[in-house]
């Protein structure tokens, strides 16, 4: 089964034979059921985990599956092909929508995108080929330079047998932003001192943590940035969708408010209230274009104040935690992924940029975070506006369900407080993932 065969369903077939199949337990996984729900009444999605997240295992809209290992390629594979001849034994025209939750599954998701269609299985991701090229940074700063979009002053080194043994740390300037050029890659290795993405401070420090890495089992690419002057109300989020033709037909996104400071998840903006600036569309739809890019992608972005310019950080090629606000911002995004995909619909032109605020924190966290007073006088007030801004908050689930979606909710106030309160805003770095 390829993408040439769609429609596969007409609109009105959806609810009784699509049957999403979503791998991982995360925000993103139960905006999937949400809002395949609030669409079309998709009763139940099938989502595979490796441990029994409580607001998603609850819910009334999951048949929550754990026990598959979905870290393997070849035994999430395996899985999903008994998966779809399951689905399709009890009805003849199921079809399997497969779903990914993060970077390593899209990654895996794209490499098996042919063995996975051949399973009947529809797949709403880039083919790999490309998603490995974008997804390494210096694939996609090449990209920035060949289409004049602006990008941060980068350094690359090699973690590998044929990288230095020591870095120049004297020659850099600090502060200064270390981070993975394959994110994928960097999740899954084991390194000392473990974070998402490194703030450093100093030519001591920078040394350690190329020695953690470099001495570890990550053998890709390191990357050094100049940082870019600014909070978490500089970064700007940027989600599209593309038809096949690499054309943009929806857009969302916002001015991050505040992000995750955990520093396993930093990155993750956990506040967005949506602010439309023409500069990061125009340059998005360039790559986009260029690319023929098809699906969604999400584009982090910092306004630098230097020279007033937008600065691209990076794509990931799928949604993300956040998406749910383009659905916030006025056209629900798992109806894209089903027209697309699945039921062949034209897409009209929108931008989803009616008034809201996308927040997983209490209010709470956000006044004693936020510094930018007219920042948070604004978000503050469009937050009391926007209907259900938080996404695991769902009146048709169970007692249960938002039960746990509530400690998940009050449960930032303690997360804040050891990640960001306690150390003056300053990164924690010991004791997150050795």
């Amino acid at each position: 089964m390829t993408d040439s065969h769609i429609p596969r369903l007409a609109p009105h077939e959806v609810r009784d034979h699509l049957k999403p199949v979503i791998v991982g337990g995360d925000i993103l996984a139960y905006s999937y059921v949400r809002e395949l729900n609030r669409a079309y009444g998709i009763p139940t999605c099938i989502v595979l985990a490796t441990q029994d997240v409580k607001m998603l295992s609850a819910s009334r809209f999951t048949d929550y599956r754990m026990g598959v290992n979905v870290h393997d390629a070849e035994s999430l594979c395996a899985a999903l092909e008994s998966i779809a001849a399951e689905l399709t034994a009890a009805d003849a025209r199921a079809v399997p929508l497969i779903l990914g939750c993060d970077d390593v599954h899209a990654r895996m998701i794209s490499r098996a995108k042919a063995r996975l269609q051949a399973a009947g299985y529809a797949v709403p991701y880039i083919d790999f080929e490309l998603l490995d090229t974008i997804t390494q940074k210096r694939n996609f700063y090449d990209i920035c330079e060949k289409l004049d979009i602006p990008y941060p002053k980068t350094w690359y080194f090699s973690c590998g047998p044929d990288g230095p043994e020591k870095l120049p740390v004297a020659d850099f300037p600090y502060p200064l932003i270390a981070k993975p050029s394959n994110s994928a890659q960097f999740q899954e290795a084991t390194i000392k001192g473990w974070r998402k993405i490194y703030e450093i401070e100093s030519p001591e420090e920078l040394a350690d943590v190329w020695q953690s890495i470099r001495t570890s089992d990550y053998d890709n690419e390191l990357v050094l940035q100049d940082f870019i002057p600014g909070g978490d109300e500089a970064i700007r989020t940027l989600t599209t969708f593309s038809d096949a033709t690499g054309d943009v037909r929806v857009v969302s996104g916002g001015v991050v408010c505040l992000q995750d400071h955990d520093p396993t998840a930093l990155g993750n903006p956990v506040c967005i209230m949506g602010q439309r600036e023409e500069a990061v569309i125009e340059n998005a739809q360039k790559m986009l274009r260029e690319l023929g890019y098809r699906g969604f992608a999400n584009f982090d972005v910092k306004y630098d104040a230097r020279d007033g310019s937008f600065r691209f950080f990076e794509v990931n090629t799928r949604c993300g935690r956040n998406t749910y606000y383009m659905s916030l911002g006025g056209v629900n995004f798992t109806t894209l992924i089903v027209r697309e995909f699945v039921t062949g619909e034209a897409i009209p032109r929108e931008e989803a940029y009616r008034p809201f605020v996308f927040s997983v924190v209490p209010p709470y966290v956000l006044k004693r975070s936020v510094s930018d007073a007219a920042l948070l006088a604004q978000c503050l007030t469009t937050l009391r506006k926007t209907t259900d801004p938080y996404v695991l908050s769902y009146a048709p689930d169970t007692a249960a369900h938002n039960l746990w979606a509530k400690v998940m909710y009050e449960n930032q106030i303690r997360k804040f407080k050891r990640f960001y309160w306690d150390t003056d805003g300053k990164q924690l770095k010991q004791g997150v993932r050795e």
